[in-house]
């Protein structure tokens, strides 16, 4: 069963869609007592950080999504549910993450001629093509993006993809174990995106 966390935010719906799209039945995730039974989770996202680690504090989430993510348990982070892996960022200074990742989420930086936040279609450019996450995907497929942070892993061993914007290439995309995030909407990305999902759902046994 996939479990898909609600922490009052983020963009449900249209990754509830996606996972019927691919023949699964998801079930919505708002306290530890939803975890019964669920094999996989996705943690969508939408928002500024502060509001989703308090949203997960308040609904007793903090500690049980941690200790799923340190078990090796199957977990997509998307957006928000990216960032929210590392230690703290630039967006709420002094609200800490999950630390399952060391590193920071930090802003781009204003430039002449670069709009924020990141909006629009863009390549990532894959780190490990033979990785079964990007199965049929190639080596630089293109998602949907909508950002205006995005993190610095320190262990650069977990980047699984990156993309280029503002004069840099930022993580797009990381993963540890059974563990795989993006910054990225995959549920927004048409058939590329699915594709992704689906890889994720079919390997997680």
């Amino acid at each position: 069963m996939t479990g898909i966390i609600d922490y009052g935010g983020g963009n449900l719906q249209s990754v509830r869609n996606a996972v019927r799209a691919l023949g699964h039945e998801p079930v919505l995730v708002h306290d530890a007592d939803a975890l019964e039974g669920v094999s996989s989770l996705i943690f969508p996202g939408q928002g500024a950080f502060s509001d989703c680690m308090t949203a997960l504090e308040q609904r007793g989430l903090t500690g049980p999504l941690r200790d799923w993510i340190m078990a090796d348990r199957p977990f997509f982070g998307i957006c928000i549910g990216y960032q929210v892996l590392f230690e703290g960022g630039e967006e709420n200074p002094g609200v800490p993450g999950l630390g399952i990742l060391r590193g920071q989420v930090v802003r781009f930086a204003q430039q002449p001629g670069v709009k924020i936040p990141h909006m629009g279609w863009n390549t990532a450019h894959v780190v490990h093509p033979g990785h079964p996450a990007w199965a049929s995907l190639g080596n630089d497929p293109f998602f949907y993006y909508v950002h205006s942070y995005y993190p610095q892993p320190e262990e650069e061993e977990v980047i699984a993809a990156t993309t280029p914007y503002a004069g840099l290439e930022f993580a797009a995309a990381v993963e540890r174990g059974r563990m795989f995030a993006t910054q990225f909407h995959p549920e927004k990305s048409q058939a590329t995106g699915l594709q992704l999902m689906g890889n994720f759902l079919s390997a997680r046994d």
